[in-house]
């Protein structure tokens, strides 16, 4: 416990967000959205892997559409709190596995320093088909299908960006409840060329060693299971022998 009260532990969470971050060996999860990525994230921690589940921990998937349903985010030092807090649980000897994230997840902004540690991690890309992409978002996302009209009210925000034309037609696959056209247009329109930039902006330019890229045809709980022990695997077969500390 520190002295001091609030203040004392204020400056004691940001003096480790500063210091934490770079003693670890971080293997960033890429991917497009609906590609599995938090699925495999969840199948690793239950492997015994090392992981940093930022999503949730800001309660937000990270997309207009990715609030959890009833649940609000937390402050911005909450968040902060808990991921120094996550980060002082972990060993710096072993590789730790996070989504990759753009510097905001909802409202919240990721430090600056635990951004810099996972852009310099390695990459591990999931390929998955736009299908499979789809099916998973209706699985996952909050997307009111039960109550068209407030889905598009929260698809509102994207017309300076898709055209109005573009959210016309969406309204009428809303109406229609035409889940699959719908979903599948907001990806290739919006989501991945938004996607596509933010993780050219935010990874490529920064990665030290480079990474994989894993095609994904099954996004079942049992073959992303299989998956995450073959990525197990290969990071076991890709460990350094040491690992350096600041």
């Amino acid at each position: 416990q520190l002295d001091g009260g609030y203040r004392a532990y204020r400056r004691h969470v940001v003096g480790q967000l500063e210091t934490l971050p770079p003693r670890f060996r971080f293997v960033v999860l890429c991917g497009l959205t609906g590609s599995g990525k938090s699925r495999l994230l969840a199948a690793l921690a239950a492997a015994g892997a090392q992981t940093l589940d930022l999503e949730g921990m800001a309660r937000h998937r990270g997309s207009l559409l990715g609030g959890f349903p009833g649940v609000a985010q937390p402050s911005q030092k909450a968040f902060e709190t808990a991921i120094a807090a996550s980060l002082r649980a972990l060993d710096p000897a072993r590789a730790v596995f996070v989504e990759s994230e753009s510097k905001r997840i909802g409202k919240l902004q990721l430090p600056e320093t635990l951004l810099g540690g996972m852009r310099r991690g390695r990459s591990v890309t999931l390929v998955t088909a736009l299908p499979q992409r789809v099916a998973l978002i209706k699985e996952e996302y909050c997307l009111r299908t039960d109550d068209p009209a407030t889905l598009m009210q929260r698809l509102e925000p994207l017309a300076p960006l898709v055209g109005k034309a573009v959210l016309k037609r969406w309204e009428v696959f809303a109406a229609e409840k035409n889940w699959d056209a719908l979903v599948g247009e907001l990806l290739s329109l919006h989501y991945d060329p938004l996607y596509t930039r933010s993780l050219q902006r935010n990874f490529s330019a920064g990665s030290d060693s480079g990474g994989e890229a894993i095609d994904v045809t099954d996004t079942s709980a049992a073959a992303i299971a299989m998956l995450a022990a073959d990525v197990l695997a290969m990071n076991d077969a890709q460990a350094p022998l040491l690992v350096d500390s600041p």
